[in-house]
């Protein structure tokens, strides 16, 4: 039984570059946290963390993503940009728990698999109320396109790799019941496709890679059951309106 779930794994090599990216946002934006977060329900994780001074996030961390009171949480289920300045002059955002780790502002973008199906968000953050410029936003956004351009490449090779075992195993089950050939129970002559047969030595010459179900050949059936072949058949005798007669 093949599984159709398909479970689709992001490449080291992919990785590497990810972590370049907020690697590059946080030095560049002068920032203490550039990450990229996953969702993989029923929580959020920290996929990738930018080797910034002052990150307080790190790789694999997770938590539980339903009423979890994350920034993250509003970008994966808005499928919005999220910009909050400063969480602690803003009653919606001034308990959520990235505030306990004094990251008072954010910035973040949905990231999506094909077909906007949510892979999880790249995001900002700042010990410092912090309105990000549109500059900081024009370079999330051409990352964002980046990741997930790599999102789509990364689906299409899994899946159509998936596909393609799929049909391998599909093919192969194919050969093995066309492969599945009569032997005689008596003499162990083969059957072939056409209904030829043939000496078994002859034919597991040509077709090594046969499975064999068993029959009789009509030579043995003549020499072990006479009264079933049809040249002993008789049939009854007929009066002249072609009834039987008995």
């Amino acid at each position: 039984m093949i599984n159709k779930k398909i479970e689709i794994t992001v490449p080291k090599d992919v990785q590497e570059n990810w972590q370049q990216i907020v690697d590059i946002l946080a030095q560049v934006c002068e920032l203490p946290a550039a990450l990229i977060m996953r969702l993989r329900a029923p929580d959020i994780e920290v996929f990738i963390s930018s080797r910034s001074e002052g990150n307080p996030y790190h790789p694999g961390e997770k938590g539980s993503f339903e009423d979890s009171g994350l920034y993250c949480e509003t970008v994966i289920k808005s499928k919005n940009k999220l910009l909050v300045p400063d969480a602690l002059v803003d009653k919606h955002w001034k308990n959520n728990p990235d505030v306990k780790l004094n990251m008072i502002s954010y910035l973040g973008f949905p990231i999506f698999w094909p077909g906007e199906k949510p892979f999880g968000t790249i995001c900002v953050l700042d010990v410092k109320r912090n309105e990000y410029s549109t500059v900081i936003e024009q370079l999330m956004l051409k990352f964002k396109n980046l990741i997930e351009s790599h999102l789509e490449l990364i689906y299409v090779n899994q899946y159509l790799g998936d596909k393609n075992r799929r049909l391998t195993d599909y093919l192969m089950e194919i050969q093995a019941l066309r492969g599945l050939v009569s032997v005689c129970s008596n003499c162990k002559s083969i059957r072939d496709n056409e209904g030829v047969w043939h000496p078994i030595e002859h034919y597991l010459i040509n077709h090594p890679e046969a499975d064999f179900s068993h029959g009789i050949c009509p030579e043995c059936m003549k020499k072990l059951y006479p009264e079933y072949t049809e040249e002993s058949y008789q049939p009854f005798p007929q009066d002249a309106e072609g009834s039987p007669r008995l």
